[in-house]
Parts: C-alpha cells; sequence; structure tokens
C-alpha cells in the first residue's frame, strides 16, 4: 500500500513537473530573451496575447478536434498538419519535430517552431486566435505590469 502511494505521489510529481501555467510577464520575460520581441514585424504583446488565447498560458494545451484530422499542440497550439509530425497522420512538418515536444514545459522548441510560422507568407494570421482576438487591437495590457 505504501509503494502505491508513493509511486502516485512521483506520478502527479512527474506530470506537473512536465506542465508550466505561465503568466502574461513570466511568458513576456521568456520570449523576450528568445528575441520575439520585433520578430518579422511582431511585438511582444502580440506573441503575449496569441498565446492566451491559443492555450491559455499551457504548455500541456491539446487540441485533437480539428475538421482536416489534424491536431494542435502546446503554448502556441502548433498544427500537426503543417508543424510538427505525429503518428495519426501525414504531415509537412516544417519544423522538423515530433508534435509531442510541444506538451512539455522547455519551450525552446514551440518558440524556435512559432519564428518558423511567421516567415511564412500568412505571418501570425496563422494562428485564428490571433487574427479574431489581437490583429490591429490595443495590445498594452498584455505587459502594462510586466518589468521588462
Amino acid at each position: 500500500m505504501r509503494s502505491i502511494l508513493i509511486i502516485t505521489l512521483l506520478s502527479c510529481f512527474c506530470a506537473i513537473y512536465e506542465a508550466k501555467i505561465f503568466s502574461k510577464c513570466e511568458l513576456a520575460h521568456k520570449l523576450k530573451t528568445k528575441g520575439m520581441d520585433g520578430y518579422h514585424g511582431y511585438s511582444l504583446a502580440d506573441w503575449v496575447c496569441m498565446a492566451q488565447y491559443e492555450s491559455n498560458f499551457n504548455t500541456r494545451a491539446f487540441n485533437g478536434k480539428n475538421a482536416n484530422g489534424s491536431s494542435d499542440y502546446g503554448l502556441f497550439q502548433l498544427n500537426s498538419k503543417w508543424w510538427c509530425k505525429n503518428s495519426h497522420h501525414s504531415s509537412a512538418n516544417a519544423c522538423n519535430i515530433i508534435c509531442s515536444k510541444f506538451l512539455d514545459d522547455n519551450i525552446n522548441d514551440d518558440i524556435v517552431c512559432a519564428k518558423r510560422v511567421v516567415r511564412d507568407p500568412k505571418g501570425m494570421s496563422a494562428w485564428m486566435a490571433w487574427v479574431k482576438h489581437c490583429k490591429g487591437k490595443d495590445l498594452s495590457k498584455y505587459l502594462a505590469s510586466c518589468k521588462l
């Protein structure tokens, strides 16, 4: 019984360790250190706004219900049809990565792939949540309380 309790607690610890929910300012700071402020003409506030509406800042966010059978993964909800490879469907895999890598708390690979996404002609318009909630809007509230 004691071993089951220990194993259960360790499993919970591992699950918590792998998932991270960022605050706005914490994410803004991380993105700034990775060169995202002004990357391809998009402000830090654009990236933070997009992440809020795509994943609510959750690195383990997953959407497996797209109409075309694809899935979206991680903080930036990177799509399996275009950006990463999963075991269920064919993919362009433009970021050359397994989709599950976007579901851990290390967002460095997510950032590299997000940079790849915005280099395409659609830019940030590849994220529908950004188009609907962030594009052309006053985004000053996203960084107002952050000490960057």
